[in-house]
């Protein structure tokens, strides 16, 4: 026994054996055929359909058709502009908001920041139908005027306009851009503000100077991450009912089941697919770069 105990000291010990790359092929390939079966597939199909006009063959004719129609190119700008200025919208707002929380003491500060993480899982179509209470045409906001004036019709008819899908997405997003910055602001150095305040620094120096460049890396990841959620937003455009508010996603829509536009629908998509990758893409960039 000691000559064997000897040995195997000797030896290195009992190892065990790394696995074979077989084995872990035969592993991988369950979680691989799943996302090829309900992912991979159905997008292919939707790419082979985008090739394919109604008048049968294969060509690049649905693409031509769709890049030259003013409603593809009137849906990409309002798609563009609306999830852009939600970002900005969402970053200041979310930054202003996330400030208050973390460094003015207030009761249940504690309680809001949790709430902010149970509001992530809410539906957008919830915060949609919340303004349409208050700000819709028979809302509250509209009810109280016309009690109190008399007139017909209230003053906020702004809901069914863009202003209105984009203060939905502004309400809906800022929480995502939110739960990064108290995440960021939770390991700041408290000492770094004592240390400017006592120098005679003013609130907003100390936010310019001091806490924005900490908050750089949370805001730059949360704004991706918004830009590419706004991107392609359905629920709140066709929930609100805007008039003339078309983006991609609702383009999607509309040729494939108002108009029967198969191929149409399909070449939308791939390019909502292909913009949404990209942004995708840089978003994986900006969180990697900033550790998130």
């Amino acid at each position: 026994m000691i000559e064997v105990a000897s040995s195997l000291r000797a030896g290195g010990g009992l190892s065990r054996s790394s696995p074979r790359p077989f084995g872990a092929l035969l592993w991988a390939l369950p979680p691989v055929a799943l996302l090829a079966l309900f992912f991979l597939y159905p997008l292919a199909l939707v790419v082979q359909q985008s090739f394919q006009p109604d008048t049968g063959g294969t060509s690049l004719q649905p693409y031509a058709d769709v890049f030259a129609s003013s409603a593809f190119r009137e849906a990409l700008w309002t798609t563009v502009w609306l999830a852009v200025a939600a970002t900005v919208g969402c970053l200041v707002l979310g930054f202003v908001l996330a400030l208050v929380i973390a460094f003015v003491p207030f009761p249940g500060a504690k309680a809001v920041a949790r709430f902010i993480d149970v509001f992530l899982s809410f539906p957008s179509f919830l915060i949609t139908l919340a303004l349409l209470f208050v700000y819709g045409t028979v809302g509250m906001a509209n009810g109280a005027w016309t009690d109190v004036t008399g007139a017909a019709e209230g003053p906020f008819q702004f809901l069914t306009t863009p202003w209105g899908v984009l203060l939905a997405e502004i309400t809906y997003f800022t929480p995502f851009v939110m739960r990064p910055l108290l995440a960021a602001f939770s390991q700041l150095d408290t000492g770094q503000l004592e240390a400017a305040s006592s120098l005679g620094a003013r609130a907003p120096r100390i936010v310019r100077q001091v806490v924005l460049p900490e908050a750089l890396p949370a805001l730059a990841a949360g704004g991706s991450l918004v830009l590419v959620l706004c991107l392609n937003e359905f629920g709140i455009v066709l929930f609100t009912g805007a008039k003339g508010v078309t983006t991609l996603p609702t383009l999607v829509y509309g040729k494939a089941i108002l108009e029967s536009d198969y191929p149409g629908a399909c070449v939308v998509a791939v390019v909502n697919v292909l913009i949404s990758v990209g942004l995708y893409g840089l978003y994986r960039v900006v969180s990697r770069r900033a550790g998130a």
